[in-house]
């Protein structure tokens, strides 16, 4: 049967790959340590459980969940509350995950051919969603001198005929964090043009040290008109397979992504919104959610020290997300078990088959000399695995 073309460029998740790799082996007996996942290793919290589990006992089964409506008015007092940011209801849409969400937001604003900015590295679905609206990448290079962050000349630079800006700080996968101040420059470099800003926010309340989070769309009070901010419950709850999320914005945006949704998905699952509802709104979260944040921290700042003393590896530290993205091309050209290494492929495939560790390889995310490596992990699983890949570089 032959495919449609516009599937025939699209690729697979290069992180579901790895971490599909290191199943198989993990069913073969084989001993591996993997890093690849992007998903807490945390239970989900019981509150959130106990009210999904209420919700189905109530009979909240049906298409239209009773909770909906509330919901919505959560996350908008949410985001009037901790970032500055006033939408109505009829401003959000409730999605199946934050995935979901941006990629229906490519597709009814793009039309053939217009171009769509990406500072590169990049999360690996951002081009993909592109491809499949029409759209035309523009990757805006960084590098690890720069701290893998666009500056407003880049904004300035690419963003005179483009019609969407993608950030996303925290970032995955290089762990980067924005400073108010860098985002506040961007931002005034994005009002001289005519771009509109996909702020991907998931990762929002996984912040380490000093480091402050600000939303894109409080930095201006132009920008909530120009901005759709995305976020999602998997992350800071721990409920990725709840597949839960939402987008705020111009109502204009928010009713065109409705409209679409009805003919595609309809609701997300009434009883998984009604787990939503509690994460927002139940005295037991926040306190719960930064009960893993510290963890998180802990984990990160350990994982980036031993890197940075590893042979050929160099390492930006982490101040949001779940991720390292040290630069291992220091190694390239050296030969392990008489495979030589010449980029993040070949890294990554000598790490899982000759140290049984899975990483992700940089090139998925646009940038070659870098792997990735999660820390939503156990600290005795991240301490085996970077025994393992020390051991493999020394």
């Amino acid at each position: 049967m032959e495919l449609a073309d516009r599937i025939k460029s699209v690729g697979a998740s290069a992180t579901l790959a790895v971490t599909g790799r290191a199943a198989q082996m993990k069913a073969q007996g084989i001993d591996v340590v993997s890093f690849g996942a992007g998903e807490p290793d945390f239970d989900t919290p019981a509150f959130i459980k106990d009210a999904a589990k209420a919700a189905l006992d109530a009979g909240d089964t049906k298409y239209t969940p009773r909770c909906a409506g509330k919901l919505k008015a959560a996350v908008a007092e949410k985001l009037a509350k901790e970032n500055g940011i006033t939408v109505k209801p009829e401003q959000v849409l409730a999605t199946f995950g934050a995935k979901h969400g941006l990629f229906n937001a490519f597709q009814v604003l793009l039309n053939p051919g217009d171009k769509v900015l990406i500072p590169a590295p990049y999360w690996v679905s951002y081009p993909e969603m592109v491809k499949l609206a029409d759209g035309q990448c523009v990757f805006i290079p960084t590098s690890y001198e720069s701290g893998y962050k666009i500056t407003p000349d880049d904004v300035l630079k690419f963003g005179r005929d483009a019609k969407i800006l993608v950030m996303n700080s925290p970032n995955n996968p290089t762990g980067v964090t924005y400073t108010p101040a860098e985002l506040k420059a961007i931002a005034q470099a994005v009002l001289k043009t005519n771009l509109v800003v996909f702020s991907d926010e998931i990762y929002e309340k996984l912040i380490y040290g000093d480091t402050k989070f600000v939303s894109f769309a409080a930095l201006d009070p132009r920008l909530p008109e120009r901005t759709l901010t995305f976020n999602g419950h998997a992350k800071a709850f721990s409920m990725p397979g709840w597949r839960i999320g939402w987008v705020a914005g111009p109502q204009n945006v928010i009713k065109a992504m409705a409209t679409l949704g009805s003919h595609q998905t309809t609701d997300p699952v009434s009883f998984v919104q009604a787990g939503a509802l509690a994460a927002y709104t139940d005295p037991q979260s926040a306190a719960t959610v930064e009960k893993m944040r510290q963890e998180f921290e802990k984990r990160g700042r350990h994982m980036h020290q031993r890197l940075c003393g590893m042979p050929g590896v160099r390492c930006v530290k982490p101040t949001g997300a779940f991720y390292c993205f040290p630069d291992v091309s220091g190694n390239y050209g050296r030969s392990f078990g008489g495979t030589k290494v010449s980029d993040s492929l070949s890294f990554a495939a000598v790490a899982l088959e000759q140290a049984k560790v899975a990483l992700v390889p940089g090139v998925a995310f646009g940038e070659d000399r870098c792997v990735r490596l999660s820390f939503a992990t156990g600290m005795q699983q991240i301490d085996k695995g970077l025994d393992r890949l020390e051991a493999l570089l020394k």
